[in-house]
């Protein structure tokens, strides 16, 4: 009678720990349809927002160039229409130079992109693990 029991109990465990199995797995496949829903709904509402955004970009870039010939029109009250054109265009060029300059600069900084700082800790860690497995290996 002892070894019936025996048995039932392992095909109760062999059951439970495949309901068990069963019941993750299901578990984890919820949780990943969940999750692509989720990040489904936020993709959508990101690009709403970057669509919007690069239109209010654009509308800017056009108010710039409204307050450019706003600025030309000022000073052809006290000049030539010529020579207030050409004043705000020189200016414009200038600050673009500059602008550009100081992009290439920054590029230039930033080249290579490699994760330098990560590369060397990762070396470090690396070389950590070697010392302790070559330790290990003395003892």
């Amino acid at each position: 009678m002892t070894h019936t029991d025996a048995r039932i109990d392992q095909e109760s465990t062999a059951h439970l720990v495949s309901r068990l199995s069963e019941q993750v797995t299901t578990l984890v496949r919820d949780e990943l349809a969940l999750a692509r829903l989720e990040m489904t709904e936020k993709g959508k509402k990101a690009g709403k927002g970057a669509g919007l955004l690069g239109g209010a970009g654009v509308i800017a870039l056009y108010g710039v160039g409204a307050l450019f010939v706003t600025v030309g029109a000022a000073l052809a009250l006290v000049m030539p229409v010529w020579a207030a054109a050409l004043i705000v265009t020189v200016a414009l060029l200038a600050v673009a130079g500059i602008a550009a300059m100081v992009g290439k600069k920054q590029v230039q900084q930033a080249v290579p992109p490699t994760p330098e700082a990560a590369m060397a800790s990762g070396r470090r860690d690396v070389d950590t693990l070697m010392a302790a497995a070559r330790h290990g290996r003395q003892s």
